[in-house]
Order: C-alpha cells, then structure tokens, then sequence
C-alpha cells in the first residue's frame, strides 16, 4: 500500500464531507493527503469562440479553491501531510490515473458542478470498475455508528473487500459485520431448504477461518440471510460507518448489480474494492 489518501474534489458541499471522511482516514492510517481537482475543458470551451486565457483562469481558481481546502483540512488534523494538484481532461481518466499508486481514491456523492453532480452517475461508477485497489463514494459520514460491513459471495472479489475491510476493523477497534446474502430460487420446490442453509453456514465459516486467524483482535459478525444482497447491503449500511464490496473485474458491466446498487441506495460511506494488478487470487 502507498502512503497517499487521493480525494478527487471540487466546490461543492458534497465534495467537503468527502474531504473530511478523507483526512479522517489519513490522520488513522499516517497517510498523507492530496486534493486534486479536475477541471473538464469540454465543459467551459465553445469551439469557434475561444476565450483567451480561459484555462489561466480556471486554473488559478481551482488552485486557490484547493489551497483553502487544503488550509481547513490542516487546521483540524494538524499531523497531516496535504498537498493540491490540479488537472485538465477527462475526470474519469485523471483520477484513475491518480489512483493508480494511492492508497485508495476517496469521491463525494453529488455536487454543484457537472464533475460533482455526475459523481454518483458515471463518473463514480466508472472510477469504481476502472480505478485499481480501492475506490470510497462518501454519500454522509456524519454520525458515528462503530461498526463496519462487508459483503461476501461466492467468487474471487470477495477476497480483497474482506482484506480491506478486517484492516479496517482492526484498525477501528470496531466489529465487523460479514454480510452473505443468497437468493433461493423461486420455482426450486423440490430443494431441501435445511440442507441448503447449513450449505450457507458452512462456506461462510469456511472462508471467514483464516480471516478470522489472522485477525483474532476483531469481533467477527457472519449474517447469513436469504434476500438479495442490495436489499440487505443497503440496510446494513444504516448502521455502520463503512460499507466494503469487492468488483468483479473492469468497467460497468463487471462492476456488478450488487456493487451498482449498493453505490446509489447506501447509506454510509461504500469502498468499492478492486483487485490490484499482480494480486493473487483467493488467500
């Protein structure tokens, strides 16, 4: 893991509480900050009427907007290293780049400008299937519930969320939820329900062992329940400060209905957990 929180913000208040959730984090972890701001020329340009000067303009704003942000962040946790960086081009595109040797990349929900406003929209749904390792969309971090949940299936993509999420814990010196949450199928009237609850029970006990091995500091919760997962993703979150998901793979389309879901009905803070290039699979 690198030593850098990455925030991708702008003016809004949306973008403040994901600053702060941010500087929280890094204040936790000793990690340093850094504010960056992407400013979309497409948004600001008219094609056959340039305007002299125009990025100049935006960009000694955006600077000046980050070095007040930045002044705020370090008056409150003292300890943090803040630095400012300022972008010109595709939000998506500079972000994931800035993620790329981060921590994790920390985006607000929602905001004012076209970059905040399309943050729960595309522009944080791509950043969560594109962005490699860690991805947190801050919809509200206001109350403090001390507790945290992670979702768990059946594939590979768990593995890193439950990494991320027992580091968490441990460091939190909170519990730990592990939400499994299974479908039966509808029109499996010949299934016997008793075998395949304790099925249920058994993969569950038998991929939270090791992690509980390896983690004995933290008071481990397996909640197994037979609704879907967004549904009961989405009312766990109600009482934990983090909710932790992992992605299947690269873009939308493999982010997953689960993780899609989750990032638009939450009610915390989400992690969206990738698998870094040259991870290994499983424990």
């Amino acid at each position: 893991m690198n030593d850098v929180i990455v925030v991708g913000t702008d003016d809004s208040p949306g973008a403040d509480t994901a600053i702060a959730w941010a500087a929280a984090d890094a204040a936790r972890k000793g990690l340093r900050l850094e504010l960056v701001h992407v400013i979309e020329r497409g948004s600001y340009e008219l094609p056959r009427f340039p305007i002299p000067g125009l990025l100049e303009s935006l960009r000694e704003a955006a600077e000046a907007m980050l070095e007040k942000k930045a002044q705020t962040v370090m008056a409150r946790w003292p300890g943090i290293e803040v630095a400012t960086k300022v972008k010109i081009g595709s939000p998506v595109a500079e972000l994931r780049a800035q993620a790329e040797p981060a921590a994790e990349l920390v985006v607000g929900s929602r905001g004012r400008s076209r970059f905040a406003s399309a943050l729960l929209g595309s522009v944080s749904l791509r950043l969560a299937g594109h962005a490699h390792g860690t991805v947190v969309v801050v919809r509200s971090a206001e109350a403090y519930r001390g507790r945290l949940v992670v979702g768990l299936d059946e594939t590979d993509s768990s593995e890193p969320a439950l990494a991320h999420a027992f580091a968490e814990a441990a460091l939190r010196g909170v519990p730990l939820r592990v939400l499994y949450a299974y479908s039966v199928p509808i029109h499996a009237v010949s299934l016997d329900l008793d075998r395949l609850q304790r099925a249920q029970y058994d993969f569950v006990h038998d991929r939270l062992t090791p992690w509980r091995a390896e983690h004995p500091e933290v008071d481990t919760i397996a909640d197994i329940t037979s609704v879907h997962p967004v549904a009961a993703l989405t009312e766990a979150s109600k009482d934990a400060d983090l909710l932790v998901v992992g992605t299947r793979g690269r873009g939308i389309a493999v982010l997953g209905s689960v993780s899609h879901g989750v990032l638009h009905h939450a009610h915390c803070p989400v992690a969206v957990v990738r698998r870094r290039d040259g991870d290994q699979p499983g424990r």
